[in-house]
């Protein structure tokens, strides 16, 4: 099927883009009460992945917990603050930053990034990720070399782990941009997942929720949408991923899941920020987020317009 137009970009009152995609919210049962497009088919959730994983990781022995847990579930932006946890976790485990798997890379956050030297693993936007599945392998007594191969029993214990939150099978298994493996499944099953974490009240799902709804600085990053999302909405859940994924839930259980058919993730923000609106959250603090400014010479002349969303 051919997915409905989300977002229009405007430039000085003329639609210069659109990007499509499919939008599904899900109730505290998991069952689908609003779908945009195709929201059944297979798609990678990239690192809207984490936060499931994460719950793998606990139940394999992880013992993370508050800032550290939140921080398994980052995308972060590579600031001071983040690289130096990053580093400490790996002490604690008796690693080091040659023990990641993640590619070297430079932090996303621009400040950041002019002031390093060279590109390095634990820069890496996935490096806590990865830093706590060295560790669950320490705890478990697994080895840590080869720990990213998918027949590894950490990555057997996160599929099924996976495979459940979501109430679905794992459609297909690629490689993630971190070299970790990626599973695909329907943008139903992840709002789905996302639905259980936010109302968990025990065990490792509500841990994962509560340490995200924390520590959101530690998920993202100075500026970051997930960090404003979650700061600005109690009780938000909120994971984004790349090619224009987004997935998040609020404790009652509704929940919802966004991919643009582009990967360009500009529209994720304003589709959210709708969402939570829909769902009857206040976002009279999220106005930059909703309508995102189209510059021209340094100045507003636009904005990503999206659909008002109706029960």
């Amino acid at each position: 099927m051919t997915n409905p137009v989300l977002a229009e970009v405007v430039r000085s009152g003329f639609v210069e883009s659109v990007h499509r995609g499919a939008l599904v919210v899900t109730g505290p049962e998991g069952t689908a009460r609003l779908a945009l497009g195709d929201v059944t088919s297979p798609v990678f959730p990239r690192s809207s992945n984490k936060p499931l994983q994460a719950v793998g990781m606990l139940r394999a022995g992880l013992d993370f917990r508050d800032e550290d847990l939140a921080l398994a579930c980052a995308s972060h932006s590579g600031e001071p603050g983040h690289v130096k946890r990053v580093l400490e976790l790996l002490e604690a485990a008796g690693l080091c930053e040659e023990d990641l798997a993640c590619p070297p890379d430079f932090p996303l956050h621009v400040p950041s990034m002019r002031d390093a030297a060279e590109p390095r693993r634990v820069m890496m936007n996935c490096s806590g990720k990865h830093a706590a599945m060295l560790t669950t392998c320490v705890r478990a007594g697994w080895p840590t070399a080869g720990y990213e191969a998918p027949d590894h029993p950490l990555q057997q214990t996160i599929a099924t782990t996976v495979a459940e939150l979501t109430d679905e099978p794992i459609a297909h298994t690629g490689v993630d941009g971190c070299g970790a493996p990626l599973f695909a499944f329907s943008l139903t099953g992840l709002a789905r997942a996302f639905g259980r974490l936010a109302q968990a009240t025990e065990g490792p799902p509500a841990a994962v929720a509560s340490a995200m709804r924390a520590h959101p600085w530690l998920v993202a990053g100075t500026g970051r949408e997930d960090t404003e999302l979650m700061s600005a909405v109690d009780g938000l859940v909120s994971k984004a991923g790349a090619e224009g994924v987004q997935a998040f839930a609020l404790p009652d259980g509704f929940a919802a899941a966004i991919k643009i058919d582009d990967g360009n993730k500009r529209a994720c923000a304003p589709l959210a920020v709708e969402t939570l609106r829909y769902l009857g959250v206040d976002v009279s603090g999220l106005e930059e987020l909703a309508r995102p400014a189209v510059l021209g010479g340094g100045r507003p002349v636009g904005e990503i317009r999206v659909p008002e969303l109706r029960g």
